[in-house]
């Protein structure tokens, strides 16, 4: 006789448990790779942060070096003006001429603590990104291309540029 299976779904438990185990385990794989996908967004996504902070450091840092420059610039004409009248004074002493020095000392130092540099670029090399030539003239003493007077100072806050020095250069 033949030993016949009365239910013919007897071997499905068996399948089934290998079709969860396969599911289970492509799940499991599914799951992997989302969280690996996770992973990597949330170090975008923190390395981004991480950018926009320095960012805004470099940008608040920036604003603080030079928010002093549109008062910085309006005072220039002032210290121009100190120099003119010292200038004219010559060899001149006194009292008027001693609180002209002292006046314009004070206002290169409030300057100078608050980042700026005066460019007073005699006898140097001309340089365009710091000077502004308004002249040339022959001068067989000097180099060509040299400064060799300068009509006003320029000046720069911390490194930047505010104002050129107008000057007039060796010919060559």
């Amino acid at each position: 006789m033949q030993n016949q299976n009365p239910n013919p779904d007897a071997q499905a438990p068996d399948d089934a448990v290998e079709l969860d185990t396969d599911s289970l385990a492509n799940e499991l794989e599914q799951l992997r790779s989302a969280l690996g996908d996770l992973r990597e967004e949330a170090l975008r996504e923190r390395a981004e942060l991480d950018n926009q902070r320095k960012r805004l450091a470099r940008d608040v840092d920036q604003a603080r070096r030079f928010a002093n420059e549109k008062l910085l610039s309006q005072l220039l004409p002032v210290l121009d003006s100190l120099e003119a009248g010292l200038k004219a004074a010559g060899d001149a002493t006194g009292p008027l001429k001693d609180g002209l020095e002292l006046t314009l000392r004070q206002l290169l130092k409030v300057g100078e603590d608050n980042g700026l540099a005066q460019i007073n670029p005699e006898g140097e090399a001309f340089d365009p990104e710091w000077h502004q030539a308004i002249s040339q003239l022959e001068s067989p003493g000097a180099e060509p291309g040299s400064v060799l007077q300068v009509f006003q100072k320029g000046y720069a806050l911390n490194e930047r540029l505010l104002r050129p020095a107008l000057v007039v250069v060796a010919a060559g």
